[in-house]
């Protein structure tokens, strides 16, 4: 927009439209302010936008979101009633607006200083956020304006502000509602289920019969989401390196919804052809294709009712991305070589370790198939995020392994467990997995010891390896096996080896001095 031309009524509107929907695409709100605040800057020239939100647990106003301010500067961004311009609007509840900021410098409220001619002509706005009647927040942003158009220039900032601070009101509302409603649906889901013994207190996070283990901080927020979406029928996409259990969490997902007495059918599509995987996904009919002998049912048919897990979504062809967009849209599917629509029933757990934002962008995945899957995202931590929960894995580990092979293990040693601990786990939980197996097969006095570790944990001290020189005498061994190497290269011509080796005559003639080489021994012999 142009700073000298007030968007029309119609432009407005589309503004309006398009930053509501910029607020739906996101689960969650705070993930939805960038892009708003990109789109204020953009398309309507407001410029620094910042969003703030009420901390219930604390009473103040936190930075969600700021053009302008890294992330550590979010971070320490706290607002208290009455501090700064921001703290003024959260006390009264009321928009401020100040026409020039140079004229007044006490409501600068931004991290950082700035120099007074970068102020003038620079007019602020603080607009509050209001839901039921109470402040949840403020809207701020500023605009340079030059001093004969700032009358119109600031009602019309006024209004559209605040037409947007009441779309983030509302969105946020309507969040809250959702997670009420999930969190009624786990309770009934609970009361209902005399097997179910989750606790809802936040520093237990115990399923009953969970086939998941870990008690670390990034399994708890783990654990939360699973309770929280898996009463309900939303479409969950599970991200996370390869061997961190995402099949694990979408189990757990199926083990606690209303479809848990249904059957749960797995995918794993980096696994299936694909010349076969659209077969394998909706069935054909007889005739199809050559082979195709008799009526076939797809995994979509064989989950109805239940759920169907997608693992490594990401490796799926555009062409089977086109097919599995319609039937999340439409909810049902055509077998290979039929013509009748067959209406299916299904929760969708899809779960990946690649970067699908990063593969919208190259264009190797559909963006509107991205958006139909992350609904509800759920990221497992690699395994080196989760130290805590390495011993626990361990011990579990342990008792399968010793069980399954008849193996009394005991214990596992403290050296042992030193090496757990510290190996930084690029295979995640299945190569920690691999590691205790293999260690319950070598052990013969029931205990798991440090040596019983893969060549790959094992370090310096475990082994007795510790280096045994000093620098200066391995630099020297170094020094010689270099010089005599060139000797051999220059058949004994120190002239020809001190330039190879960038040094004068002088020099190589001193260190093989030194070092008591017989440069003759690499002479070609005389015949």
């Amino acid at each position: 927009m142009n700073a000298a031309a007030i968007p029309d009524e119609n432009e407005t509107l589309r503004l309006l439209l398009d930053i509501a929907r910029t607020l739906d695409k996101h689960v969650e709100l705070k993930s939805s302010l960038a892009p708003l605040l990109s789109l204020l800057e953009v398309r309507a020239g407001l410029v620094r936008g910042m969003v703030t939100l009420l901390e219930r647990s604390s009473g103040v106003l936190k930075i969600e979101e700021a053009n302008g301010l890294s992330s550590e500067e979010k971070e320490r961004g706290v607002y208290r009633l009455g501090e700064g311009l921001i703290g003024r609007v959260f006390e009264s509840g009321l928009p401020v607006i100040v026409p020039d900021l140079a004229q007044e410098p006490r409501f600068l409220n931004r991290a950082g200083k700035r120099a007074q001619k970068d102020l003038e002509g620079l007019t602020c706005y603080c607009i509050p956020i209001l839901a039921s009647g109470s402040v949840i927040g403020t809207l701020s942003a500023e605009r340079r304006i030059h001093a004969e158009q700032r009358d119109v220039w600031m009602a019309w900032d006024k209004t559209f502000l605040e037409n947007v601070a009441s779309i983030i009101a509302d969105s946020a509302k309507l969040r809250e509602r959702i997670l009420e409603e999930q969190f009624r649906l786990r309770q009934e889901l609970l009361k209902s289920d005399a097997t179910q013994t989750f606790q809802p207190d936040a520093s237990k996070y115990v399923h009953a019969g969970s086939p998941i283990v870990g008690t670390s901080t990034p399994m708890k927020g783990v654990y939360e989401l699973i309770s929280q979406v898996a009463p309900s029928n939303a479409t969950v996409l599970i991200t996370g390196e390869s061997g961190t259990g995402k099949e694990l969490v979408a189990q757990e997902i199926h083990r606690l919804s209303k479809r848990a007495n249904k059957v749960m059918v797995k995918v794993n599509c980096a696994a299936l052809p694909e010349s076969v995987i659209e077969s394998e996904l909706f069935g054909h009919e007889k005739g199809a294709f050559t082979g195709a002998v008799a009526q076939r049912k797809g995994r979509f048919e064989l989950a109805h009712g239940g759920t169907l897990f997608l693992d490594e979504i990401g490796d799926l062809s555009p062409q089977i991305q086109v097919k599995l967009l319609r039937v999340l849209q439409e909810r049902e599917i055509e077998r290979v070589g039929g013509n009748q629509p067959i209406k299916v029933d299904v929760r969708l757990i899809a779960a990946t370790n690649r970067k699908l934002e990063q593969e919208v962008k190259d264009g190797a995945f559909r963006e509107d198939l991205y958006y139909r899957l992350n609904v509800f995202p759920i990221h497992v931590p690699p395994l080196r995020e989760r130290k805590s929960d390495i011993v626990l894995l361990a011990d579990y580990f342990v008792e399968k392994y010793a069980e399954k092979h008849g193996k009394p293990i005991k214990r596992i040693s403290s050296p042992a467990l030193d090496l757990l601990t510290s190996y930084h786990w690029p295979g995640n939980i299945r190569e920690l997995e691999n590691c205790i197996e293999r260690a319950v097969i070598l052990s013969t006095d029931m205990v798991i010891h440090s040596y019983h570790m893969p060549p790959s944990l094992q370090s310096a001290q475990s082994t007795h390896t510790e280096p045994t020189t000093t620098l200066d005498a391995a630099l020297s061994r170094l020094e010689k096996e270099l010089i005599i190497e060139v000797l051999k290269i220059t058949s004994g011509n120190m002239a020809a080896a001190a330039r190879q080796l960038g040094i004068t005559e002088r020099q190589i003639g001193l260190r093989i001095h030194h070092y008591g080489i017989d440069w003759r021994l690499y002479r070609p012999a005389k015949k």
